[in-house]
C-alpha cells in the first residue's frame, strides 16, 4: 500500500492503465471489451441500472472527488490557501490556466457546433502533475510543489463548479434537497465518531453516503458532486483518517479503472484532415493553452500578490506551467460529459486528451529536469 501512495507510482499506474485500454481497444479483443463496458448492471426499477463504464465514472470516481474535497478543505482552512493573501497568486494562475485553454479551444471550434466542449482542456490532473514533478524534480525547492498543489486544487474546484453548473439540466429539486439533508447528516455523524458507538456510526455513515450519492444521481446532477459534498462536510480528523485509507485504493484501482475504461476507444482510420475541430482544439489547448495561461497568471499573480503567499521565480513558474497541461482524469470526465451524445466525437476527444497530456508530460518532464539540474548546480545543498 505504501508504494501506491507514492506520487511517482500513482502516475505510472494511471498512465499504464490508459495505455493498456487504448492498445486493447485496437486489437481483436477491443469490441468485446467495449461491449462489456456497456452491459447494464443494477436494479432497473430503482433507476440505478447503469453500464459498467458509468458505474466507474459516476460511482467509483466519487471516491476520488471525495479525497480531492478533503484536500481542498484542508488547504482552505489550515493549508496553503487558508487566507486570501496565500491564495491570491495560485488563484490567479489557476483562473488564467482555465481561461486560456478555453479560448484556444473555442478558436479552433468556432462555427463547428462543438464549442460546448471548451471545459475539456481546462483541467490539471493533480496526481499526474505531482508524479512527474516527483520523478524529474529532485532537488527543487518545496515551494514549487506547494504552488503546484495549490494551483491544481483550485483548478479542481473550478472543474467541480463547471461539472455542477454546465452538465446539469433540469435538476430534481426534491431529490437534491433530500441529498443535502443526507450530506448534512453525514457531517453530523462524522462528529460523533468516538467511544463504543464508533463502529455502528461508521456503518451508518457509509449507508448515508451511499444514499446521498443515489439521490444526487437521481436529481440529474453528476453524482461525483456527492463525493465532493461529503468530503467538504466531514469532520477534519475522521476525514484525514478515511482519506489515508482510501488513497491507495483510489490510486491503485479507482483512477486506473477509469483511465482504462475511458481509453477504450478505437483509433479512427481517417485522414488527419477529417478529424473533428474538437480533436484539434483539445490537442492544442492542453499543452499550449494551459502553459500560456498559467505562465501569464503566474506572472500577474506574482506582481499583485508579492510577499503575500507562495510565490515563484520565473523558472519555478515555467515548471508549474509546463505541468498544467496534463489533463488526464478530470479532462477525460469532462470529455465524456461534454460529448455524451456523440460517440465518435467523444472517442476523438479521448485521443486528444491522451495525446495532449502526453505532450505535456514530455514537455513538463524535460522542463522540470532542466530546471532541477540548474537549481542543483546553483544550490548544491538540499533545500528545506
Amino acid at each position: 500500500m505504501g508504494l501506491i501512495r507514492s506520487e511517482r507510482a500513482a502516475a505510472g499506474i494511471l498512465l499504464g492503465a490508459a495505455a493498456l485500454g487504448l492498445v486493447l481497444a485496437n486489437t481483436a479483443v477491443g469490441p468485446a471489451l467495449q461491449h462489456l463496458m456497456e452491459i447494464p448492471v443494477g436494479v432497473s426499477s430503482s433507476g440505478l441500472e447503469l453500464s459498467i463504464s458509468h458505474w466507474i465514472s459516476d460511482g467509483l470516481l466519487a471516491v476520488f472527488f471525495f479525497i480531492v474535497a478533503v484536500e481542498l478543505r484542508h488547504e482552505l482552512t489550515v493549508g496553503e490557501l487558508s487566507s486570501w493573501q496565500k491564495a491570491l497568486h495560485p488563484a490567479i494562475a489557476a483562473v488564467c490556466g482555465v481561461i486560456a485553454p478555453a479560448l484556444v479551444y473555442i478558436a479552433f471550434t468556432a462555427g463547428s457546433g462543438y464549442e460546448s466542449g471548451w471545459p475539456v482542456p481546462t483541467a490539471t490532473d493533480i496526481a499526474f502533475a505531482l508524479g512527474v514533478l516527483a520523478v524529474f524534480g529532485r532537488g527543487l525547492p518545496r515551494r514549487i510543489r506547494v504552488f503546484l498543489l495549490a494551483l491544481a486544487v483550485l483548478d479542481d474546484l473550478i472543474a467541480i463548479i463547471i461539472i455542477a453548473v454546465l452538465f446539469t439540466s433540469s435538476p430534481n429539486l426534491i431529490d437534491l434537497g433530500l441529498a443535502a439533508l443526507a450530506v448534512a447528516a453525514f457531517g453530523l455523524l462524522s462528529r460523533m465518531l468516538h467511544g463504543r458507538m464508533r463502529a455502528p456510526i461508521a456503518v451508518l455513515m457509509v449507508l448515508v453516503a451511499l444514499l446521498s450519492w443515489a439521490l444526487v444521481h437521481d436529481s440529474g446532477v453528476h453524482p461525483t458532486i456527492a463525493g465532493v459534498a461529503l468530503g467538504l462536510v466531514m469532520s477534519r480528523e475522521p476525514a484525514r483518517r478515511v482519506t489515508h485509507v482510501l488513497e491507495p485504493w483510489s490510486n491503485g484501482i479507482v483512477l486506473p479503472l477509469f483511465a482504462f475504461s475511458a481509453a477504450l476507444v478505437t483509433i479512427p482510420n481517417v485522414p488527419l484532415s477529417e478529424l473533428s475541430a474538437s480533436f484539434w482544439g483539445i490537442l492544442v489547448a492542453l499543452p499550449v493553452g494551459k502553459f500560456v495561461g498559467i505562465s501569464i497568471g503566474g506572472w500577474l499573480g506574482g506582481k499583485l500578490g508579492r510577499d503575500r503567499g507562495p510565490s515563484l521565480s520565473l523558472s519555478g513558474a515555467l515548471v508549474v506551467a509546463s505541468l498544467g497541461g496534463i489533463g488526464f482524469t478530470v479532462s477525460l470526465l469532462m470529455n465524456e460529459l461534454a460529448f455524451r451524445s456523440s460517440a465518435e466525437v467523444r472517442d476523438e476527444g479521448v485521443l486528444a486528451v491522451l495525446l495532449g497530456s502526453a505532450v505535456s508530460i514530455v514537455a513538463g518532464g524535460i522542463t522540470v529536469a532542466l530546471v532541477a539540474r540548474r537549481y542543483r548546480r546553483l544550490h548544491p545543498h538540499p533545500a528545506h
